[in-house]
C-alpha cells in the first residue's frame, strides 16, 4: 500500500513529505486508517538529536488513533473495523515487567528507536528510493495508513473522538501518569509543574484530578498562563525563582509536596531547582529528556537530609494500556477535557509549520489530522 508520509533523513533537518511504501500486516500485525496523530515533542527529538537514531530514515509520529482495515495472520485480540488507539511503547503482557505493571518498560520496548518489527525483526516500510524506513517508536503515525503489531494496541469505545484519543498515545498518558502515577498527587497537596507543553498540560490535569489544593504551573511563556488557568492552575509564574518564593511565603516554608519536570528539554539547573522548591519527604518527577551527554547534578545532602525523592517515569510510569482506558473512561465521564489541549489542527504539509508553532510556544499540542479519515 503507498501512502504520504512524513520522514526525517537526519539530525537538523525538516520533515520531508513524500510518498512511501507500507509493508502488509504480518503474524500479529494489523494495518490502520489514521484519523489523527499528535505533533508530540518526542519527535522533534529527532530532529535535535537529544534522542540517538540507530537508523535512518525515520517514519515520525507516535500518539495516534485510527480504525483498522486490514488484519494479519494469529491475531487475537482485534478485527476490522476496531478503533484504536496507538500506544508509543508496546507492551506484550508476558515479561516480568508486563507482570509487575509496568508496562510502559515493556522488553519489546528496545525497538522503539531501531523500528525493527516485533513479528520478524525486519523495517518493511519503503522510502521513494528503495531506502527502509524505521517507524518511530514501532507507530509511524505521520503517515495515514501504518502496520503495527497488535501489542502497541488498545481498543477505543465509540463515544470519544478518534481526534482526541490520538492524544492518549502518549502526552496525555505520560503527563497523567507522572502525576497520579509517579508523583502519587494526593488531596491537599501542593503540586508543581514545570514546563506547560501538551505533557505538562495533562500533568497539570492529573494532579488537579487527584485533588491538589495547590496547582502551581511554571513557564516562561506568559500566554500560556491563561491556558494553564482554564485547566485548573491555582498559580502560575514564568521562573522557578518566582515560584519558589511564592511556595516559600504561601506554605510557611513546607513547600511543594510534588514537583513534574515536563519541559520541552532539560536544561542547567532545573533539575536542582525542582528540588529546592520540594519540601521535606518530597518528590520530584523527571519526565523531560535531555541532550544525550547530559548530566545532572544537584545538592546531594539537601536530597538525602529531607529524605526526597527522584523519579523518572516513562509513559506515565505504570501500564500506559490500562491507563488509557480509565483516561477514556473519564472522558466520557466528562472529567477529562481533551479538547481543551489542542490549540490548532495540521494537514500533513504544515507538519514543518506545527512544529515551528510548537518551537515558538504557540501551541500546547498541534494535533496532524487526516483528510477522509475515519471518525
Amino acid at each position: 500500500m503507498k501512502t504520504k508520509a512524513a520522514l526525517i533523513w537526519g539530525t537538523d533537518q525538516p520533515w520531508r513529505v513524500e510518498e512511501i511504501e507500507v509493508g502488509a500486516p504480518r503474524s500479529g500485525e494489523v494495518t490502520v486508517q489514521l484519523a489523527a496523530c499528535g505533533l508530540c515533542h518526542s519527535d522533534e527529538h529527532l530532529v535535535t538529536g537529544d534522542v540517538p537514531a540507530p537508523h535512518w530514515p525515520i517514519l515520525g509520529g507516535h500518539e495516534a488513533a485510527g480504525t483498522i482495515v486490514d488484519v494479519g495472520p494469529q491475531v487475537g485480540r482485534f478485527k476490522v473495523g476496531d478503533r484504536v488507539v496507538l500506544v508509543a511503547i508496546p507492551s506484550c503482557g508476558q515479561c516480568c515487567s508486563c507482570l509487575r505493571g509496568y508496562g510502559s518498560i515493556c522488553d519489546e520496548g528496545y525497538r522503539v528507536l531501531s523500528g525493527e518489527s516485533i513479528s520478524d525483526n525486519t523495517r518493511r516500510n519503503k522510502a521513494s528510493n528503495g531506502a527502509e524506513i524505521a517507524p518511530f517508536c514501532l507507530v509511524g503515525g505521520f503517515a495515514q495508513y501504518v502496520t503495527v503489531h497488535e501489542y502497541s494496541l488498545v481498543k477505543v469505545k465509540k463515544d470519544i473522538p478518534l481526534e482526541l484519543a490520538a492524544l492518549l498515545g502518549c502526552g496525555v498518558t505520560t503527563g497523567w501518569g507522572a502525576a497520579v502515577n509517579a508523583a502519587e498527587v494526593r488531596p491537599g497537596h501542593t503540586a508543581v509543574v514545570i514546563g506547560f507543553g501538551g505533557t505538562g498540560a495533562s500533568a497539570l490535569l492529573g494532579a488537579v484530578h487527584a485533588g491538589a489544593e495547590r496547582a502551581v504551573v511554571i513557564d516562561p511563556v506568559i500566554d500560556k498562563h491563561k491556558w494553564a488557568l482554564d485547566l485548573g492552575a491555582t498559580h502560575c509564574f514564568a521562573s522557578a525563582e518566582e515560584a519558589t518564593a511564592f511556595l516559600r511565603e504561601d506554605t510557611w516554608g513546607v513547600m511543594a509536596d510534588e514537583v513534574i519536570i515536563t519541559a520541552s528539554r532539560m536544561e542547567d539547573r532545573m533539575l536542582d531547582d525542582a528540588l529546592q522548591m520540594t519540601g521535606k519527604l518530597g518528590t520530584v518527577v523527571a519526565v523531560s529528556a535531555a541532550e544525550a551527554d547530559y548530566k545532572a547534578s544537584f545538592n546531594i545532602n539537601d536530597f538525602r537530609g529531607y529524605q526526597k525523592t527522584l523519579k523518572g517515569p516513562l509513559l506515565g510510569g505504570g501500564s500506559p494500556k490500562r491507563d488509557i482506558s480509565t483516561l477514556i473512561d473519564l472522558y466520557v465521564a466528562g472529567k477529562l477535557p481533551l479538547e481543551k489541549l489542542v490549540t490548532r489542527r495540521y494537514s500533513l504539509a504544515e507538519i514543518n509549520e506545527g512544529y515551528q508553532d510548537l518551537r515558538d510556544g504557540k501551541n500546547v499540542r498541534g494535533l496532524l489530522v487526516y483528510d477522509t479519515a475515519p471518525s
